[in-house]
């Protein structure tokens, strides 16, 4: 896959979590059929097998996809990293996956170990690029030291509820992309009314301002839905820019604060640049 198709597929790609079973493989050739060719999974999710088995049956050719999956933080240990990376290819019908994360920091914050497995897992070919996620600025350095090639990325909470502006920074200084998780807050973007204002401009929803603008902070996309035509909704963003006022008018709703992933959800989240 060349760099600059993985790029461009990976800039907008289906989140799977929670979908299961057939919801699961009816949202994937739903997804494929408006061109989504990127897929996100996770061991956490319990649907690697869903996914596997939807994306063979479609037919699509295996280098026209790019499968991102995550390792659970409870697969960290080095007897348990290699076996549970070896059952997600099974499960998800391939025998190298294009990106494989790390879900989580581990709870005690000491990344190096974990780090040092995946780097294992991409000599051995079972990645072809390998990443992290809910990374802070300190362990994305870590993660650019020990891995021996470009790290994918460190997908977070992103949206514009949250000023993401720090580890931002801090990514464009260490080298490391990002991509973003929850990109609509769960849908909390939609009670503040700017969004759908600015898309009346565009002619485009409040979701798709606020993908776009995503977007265009130069990080990727993650989204999620059963419905083809909210499915066809987030792929379509691509036909159409914000300008520089309305960008820095959604800007300044980062300083909302809402942040979804606290410790009150994730107890091994770790503290948040």
């Amino acid at each position: 896959m060349n760099t600059i198709y993985f790029r461009r597929s990976f800039e907008r790609a289906l989140g799977t979590y929670p979908l299961q079973g057939k919801e699961c493989a009816a949202a994937i050739h739903a997804a494929l059929e408006v061109g989504y060719r990127a897929f996100d999974t996770a061991q956490m999710y319990g649907n690697e097998a869903d996914v596997g088995a939807a994306l063979a049956d479609t037919g699509v050719a295996r280098d026209e996809l790019l499968i991102t999956t995550k390792v659970h933080p409870d697969n960290f240990a080095a007897d348990r990293f290699l076996p549970s990376v070896e059952q997600s290819l099974r499960d998800l019908q391939v025998e190298q996956v294009d990106v494989l994360l790390l879900h989580w920091p581990p709870a005690s914050g000491e990344v190096r170990p974990s780090l040092e497995e995946l780097e294992k897992v991409r000599q051995k070919g079972l990645a072809a690029h390998v990443g992290v996620s809910n990374y802070t600025i300190a362990m994305m350095r870590q993660a650019a030291e020990i891995i021996g090639a470009p790290v994918a990325t460190n997908q977070v909470e992103f949206h514009p509820l949250i000023d993401q502006s720090v580890l931002m920074a801090g990514a464009a200084e260490v080298g490391i992309p990002l991509s973003a998780y929850s990109s609509v807050a769960r849908g909390e973007v939609f009670k503040y009314p700017l969004f759908a204002e600015i898309g009346e401009s565009y002619d485009k929803s409040a979701g798709q301002i606020v993908l776009r603008w995503i977007l265009q902070k130069g990080v990727s996309i993650n989204t999620m839905s059963r419905k083809p035509e909210n499915l066809r909704a987030n792929f379509d963003v691509m036909d159409f820019s914000l300008s520089s006022v309305d960008m820095a008018r959604i800007d300044a709703m980062t300083a909302t604060g809402y942040r979804m992933v606290t410790r009150d959800i994730a107890p091994w989240a770790p503290d948040w640049d």
